[in-house]
Formats: C-alpha cells, sequence, structure tokens
C-alpha cells in the first residue's frame, strides 16, 4: 500500500509504502386534522386557534297576524338575542339571526300563541345551548392537539425516517437546526422524498443531516455503526489513524489532516505523523471527501489495542528529586482506559515511583465516560468539565468526592496538536484544577460532544449533542487547550526515548526533572 502525503513540517518527508499482500491499498492521502362533529354544520369563519365555528339550527315556523302575513323565525339561540345579535368567543362562535316580515294585527290570542311557542322555544333553546356549550368544549380540545405525524399511512421506511428524525430533534444541539423549520422538513421529505426502499431511505436520512451543515453529526449503516462500536471496545479496525478537517493554518489545504497516528498501527509504522495532509486513498482525492468515507476506505485487518505503555524512569544523583518518575502512555480513550491507567499507577508504584508523567499526546479521543473517570484518578475535588449548549451550562461533571487513587504524587501531562476530544477534557481539567503542568504545543481543539444513537434497523446517527468548557469556563473548540511551556524539538514518542531524554543532560531533547514539575 503506497502512502502519498504532504508534511506540515518544513522538511520532505518521503513517500511511505505500506504492504498487506490480502487487501492493497493505495492511500494518496411533516396535514391538520379536522374533526367533523356530526350532525352539526360547519358554518363560514375561522378563528385564530383554527377551530371551525359550528352552526346548527333551530326553525321554527308560525302565523305572525292575518292569514295573509307569515312569520319565520329562524333561531339559533333565542335567548342570546337580549345579549347580542352575534355571540363570539376565543374557541367557538354562535351568530343568530332573527328576521320576521308581517303585519301585526291586535289579537290578544295570537301574541299569546306567540308567546307560548316563544317560552317552548327558549326553553328548548337553553338544552340545545347547554349540549352546545359542552360538545364545543370537547371539539376545541381535539382540534387544538398537535399532530406529531402525517394522517396519511406511513410505510415502513417512513418510520425509519421519522425515528431518525425525532433522534435529532431531541438531541441536537442547535435547536434552531442550523436556521430552518424542522418541522417543515419532516413534512416536506416525507411528502417529496423517494423512500421506497431501505437505500432510498438512508439517502433522505443522509440529505437531512446535511441540511445541518456538521460533519460531526452523520448516519452510519449497520456495518459502520458496528464498526465504530468495536472500535471503541478495544480493537483498532484500518491502518490506525485518527483523521478530521483542515483548520486554522491549514484551513485553505485540500484533503485530510492526520491527527494521530495509533503507536503500533501501520500507519505509525510507516511514519506517518500527526499535521500530515491525506491527498488520495486508492488515486481517489480526499478534496472533497468526507472523515467517515475516508475511514471506510481504509478498513484493514483488525488489531488488538491496550491504550496503555508505561515504564520507570530512574535518574542517577537526583535522589531528593523525584529521582523515580514513572511515565505513562495512554494512546486512546476505550473501554479499558481508565483501569488500565490504575493499573499502571500501581504497577510504577510497587516500583516505588514518586511523580508521574502521562503521556497524551496523539491521543485523539475516543468515549467521553472514560475521559472522566481517567480525571478522578487523579483529582479528589473539584470540576472536571461543563457541559454547554445554546443557552449555557448544562450539565456539570465533578469528581463527586471519589476515591481518587493518585492526588499527592507531582504529575505533568505531555499535549501536542494531536491531542483531541476527550484527551482534551482531561488534560484541560489538570491544568485548570492546578493537578498538573502541561507540556508541548496547543491541543487539536475539538470542544464539540457526540453521542451515538442507534435506530431500530441496526443503522446509527452520530449526533452533536453538545459543547465542553474546562472547569475555567474556557471554550476550548479550535482553539486547543494551551501548555504551561513548550517541550524541546524534537521530543520523543516512545517510552525508551523519554527516559533518555530525562537521564541525558547532554542530549538535545533533554527536560531537567525538577522543572518537568515545576510552575
Amino acid at each position: 500500500m503506497e502512502v502519498l502525503v504532504s508534511s506540515t513540517a518544513a522538511s520532505t518527508r518521503p513517500h511511505f509504502i505500506l504492504s498487506n499482500p490480502k487487501k492493497p491499498l493505495t492511500l494518496t492521502f411533516k396535514p391538520s386534522i379536522i374533526s367533523q362533529v356530526n350532525p352539526w354544520k360547519f358554518i363560514e369563519g375561522r378563528l385564530l386557534s383554527g377551530i371551525s365555528c359550528i352552526r346548527t339550527n333551530v326553525y321554527w315556523s308560525g302565523i305572525c297576524g292575518s292569514s295573509d302575513a307569515l312569520c319565520k323565525h329562524e333561531f339559533l339561540i333565542h335567548p342570546l338575542c337580549r345579549l347580542n345579535k352575534t355571540f363570539s368567543s376565543q374557541s367557538s362562535c354562535f351568530a343568530i339571526s332573527h328576521g320576521c316580515s308581517h303585519r301585526l294585527r291586535k289579537h290578544t290570542s295570537s301574541l299569546q300563541k306567540v308567546m307560548s311557542h316563544s317560552d317552548k322555544i327558549r326553553r328548548h333553546a337553553s338544552v340545545v345551548f347547554v349540549r352546545l356549550v359542552a360538545a364545543m368544549l370537547l371539539v376545541t380540545s381535539v382540534s387544538v392537539a398537535p399532530s406529531n405525524t402525517p394522517s396519511w399511512a406511513l410505510s415502513e421506511e417512513n418510520l425509519l425516517f421519522l425515528e431518525a428524525w425525532r433522534t435529532i430533534d431531541r438531541a441536537y444541539i442547535d435547536k434552531t437546526f442550523n436556521g430552518q423549520s424542522w418541522f417543515r422538513y419532516r413534512e416536506n421529505a416525507l411528502r417529496n422524498e423517494p423512500m421506497n426502499n431501505r437505500e432510498e431511505t438512508y439517502m433522505a436520512i443522509k440529505k437531512m443531516l446535511a441540511s445541518l451543515d456538521d460533519p460531526f453529526t452523520r448516519f452510519l449503516e449497520p456495518e459502520k455503526f458496528k464498526s465504530l462500536r468495536s472500535g471503541t471496545q478495544g480493537a483498532l479496525t484500518g491502518i490506525g489513524l485518527s483523521i478530521g478537517y483542515p483548520k486554522g493554518s491549514e484551513g485553505s489545504q485540500a484533503g485530510l489532516v492526520v491527527i494521530s497516528a495509533a503507536p503500533g498501527g501501520p500507519a505509525y509504522q510507516a511514519g506517518i505523523l500527526s499535521g500530515d495532509i491525506i491527498l488520495e486513498i486508492d488515486n481517489t482525492s480526499t478534496e472533497s471527501m468526507s472523515i467517515y468515507d475516508a475511514a471506510e476506505r481504509l478498513q484493514r485487518e483488525k488489531v488488538s489495542l491496550n491504550p496503555v505503555k508505561s515504564r520507570l524512569c530512574e535518574i542517577p544523583g537526583s535522589e531528593k528529586n523525584y529521582p523515580r518518575i514513572g511515565y505513562i502512555k495512554l494512546t486512546s480513550f476505550n473501554q479499558k482506559a481508565s483501569a488500565a491507567v490504575k493499573e499502571a499507577i500501581d504497577t510504577l508504584r510497587s516500583n516505588r515511583a514518586n511523580a508521574f508523567v502521562l503521556d497524551l499526546r496523539d491521543n485523539s479521543g475516543g468515549l467521553f465516560p472514560e475521559g472522566i473517570e481517567t480525571a478522578k484518578i487523579w483529582l479528589d475535588k473539584g470540576v472536571i468539565v461543563y457541559i454547554c449548549d445554546n443557552h449555557g451550562v448544562r450539565d456539570i461533571y465533578d469528581t463527586d468526592g471519589g476515591p481518587a487513587i493518585a492526588v499527592s504524587e507531582p504529575l505533568a501531562v505531555l499535549v501536542n496538536k494531536g491531542t483531541a476530544s476527550a484527551s482534551e477534557i482531561l488534560a484541560g481539567a489538570l491544568k485548570d484544577n492546578k493537578r498538573a503542568v502541561l507540556f508541548g504545543e496547543p491541543t487539536y481543539g475539538k470542544g464539540k460532544i457526540q453521542s451515538v444513537f442507534q435506530l431500530s434497523d441496526g443503522s446509527g446517527l452520530a449526533v452533536t449533542v453538545a459543547r465542553y468548557e474546562t472547569p475555567a469556563h474556557i471554550d476550548i473548540d479550535k482553539i486547543g487547550v494551551i501548555p504551561d511551556h513548550p517541550l524541546p524539538n524534537p521530543f520523543p514518542e516512545d517510552e525508551d526515548a523519554f527516559c533518555g531524554c530525562i537521564q541525558d543532560s547532554g542530549s538535545a531533547c533533554y527536560v531537567n526533572n525538577v522543572q518537568l514539575f515545576s510552575r
């Protein structure tokens, strides 16, 4: 496998060859519901609330006077005539029409008949009025209930799309959804997007996510979702690269940037470094390629991944100044991370280590909870990270007074531009709580948090759910955590060479062990 990269360093790096006889790979790096209330009829006019006015008529015809004069009274609710010709309310409306054309004769008996009929109608109208009001209250409660799904029949594919839509609706950090009506998008998609089979449904979901303009919120087909989960459970699939989009000074460059290369992985062994730019993969340009498409193209064999390496470094002649330094290299935050760090601390203590160096260089993150648990190893009090959304602080993670096991020994933390995500949370917490001194260069600056949600068919969504701030309320997105001191350049990455840099004062990478733990 040929790897063609361009380097951010001043010097020119050679082309790299990764051989894999089994799999050659070239890397040139949603209608409103109208409830019909029978047997009533709808009349003209709509309210602001969208409730249709309801009309019922009580007809009575009788002789008003002489035989040549007919009087017809049209009543809706006759007693209300004393109040007004029109009676309205917020939830319904009533209209009363009362018309009579006649010549009135002075016949007391006829008038008594009319009054008798009027009394009957008033009594009847009162009963109708009570029933009408009760029924209209029911109509109001039914009609104003929101409709969360379309009234037409939904297919299985529609339901999967709606499942993805609801996940974003509940979890996504930006409640403006990139300045669009999220409910209107759902309606339009269900009406207009083809969803006749699973492939079309996946395309509709991807198109929906693309409207958010967030490269970290993405759809994962079942195989990709499975691969992602396996990657956080202690296995490395691929060539051992964490990749991202160019930013900052790299923003004008085409391609994808290497955040870190996992120690021991094929890419690391080939000499690929943090900051290198991937231009092509299998003769396909990465200029417009997403990081997830790139990751899929880089799939190879599964490699066992132990996230921790450790070593004891003894400093001759420094009995009073941290002569036995325990070096811990943490490469990722998979499900084994915090437990592996605890085990390394116990082992180094059994060898009488009296200070620690935690190396987070090229650690591109992983599981957020593991980052929190690792911080609790070193901190016995204080805030670890603030979780924020567009309205401010949403949640606070602190030590909870848990049983920290390493709070007394001096601690130095090494970081670089490959230190990202969960490892930045850890570094920021240790720095702001004044638990550790940070050495190196500004970190990557990924201040957004994604959660993974599984859909019913085995596919999944990675969704940006929050951003985080360090305990000092610093938003590190696109900025990074700033270290206290730089490291000599070059400074070795492996544990054996690290010991040499603090043992040999004549080395170009020499760091005095006292300076290492001094602010």
